[in-house]
């Protein structure tokens, strides 16, 4: 029997060796639909849905950014954002502030409460990823987190 023609090993049978990349890019998918889900339903608890999260945690890392630079950081466009910041600034947890000599464009801010609940929305995912992958060995996260920026590394070269 060639390689290629061998049959895939069981699913308790994983040989990192022979780890088939199609294989573990479907158990990756899997994976990030489990847990997205379930960090949707912690931020839900807390009134906060995954954009909502998403913008307001990167506003409490990074205060100042334009629409356009959160678009930018969060992988989404600059349409996608405005919806969402308008509602947000409606809730009272985001302002917008002018930009001297720039008409066009205006810095993104956390009001108090904005902050606040940036933190309870990070406080719960912290809690999740402490519950999740917090319990797996230390050497293995470490592992995770060299293959993971190998992985992007990668995908950054071929244009994604």
């Amino acid at each position: 029997m060639t390689a290629s023609s061998r049959p895939h090993p069981a699913a308790g049978a994983d040989a990192p060796a022979e780890a088939d990349p199609l294989r573990v890019w479907f158990r990756f998918l899997r994976l990030h639909r489990r847990v997205s889900a379930a960090v949707a339903a912690e931020l839900k608890a807390v009134g906060l849905s995954i954009p909502q999260f998403d913008v307001l945690s990167t506003l409490s890392e990074r205060e100042g950014l334009t629409q356009q630079d959160l678009a930018e950081r969060l992988y989404v466009t600059k349409g996608n954002v405005s919806g969402l910041i308008d509602r947000l600034v409606e809730a009272g947890l985001v302002e917008r502030r002018p930009i001297p000599g720039d008409r066009r464009s205006h810095a993104l801010h956390l009001t108090e409460a904005g902050l606040a609940l940036a933190r309870t929305g990070i406080a719960a995912q912290r809690g999740y990823v402490g519950r999740t992958l917090g319990r797996l060995p230390p050497g293995d996260v470490a592992e995770l987190e060299r293959v993971v920026l190998a992985w992007r590394d990668a995908a950054r070269a071929d244009g994604g």
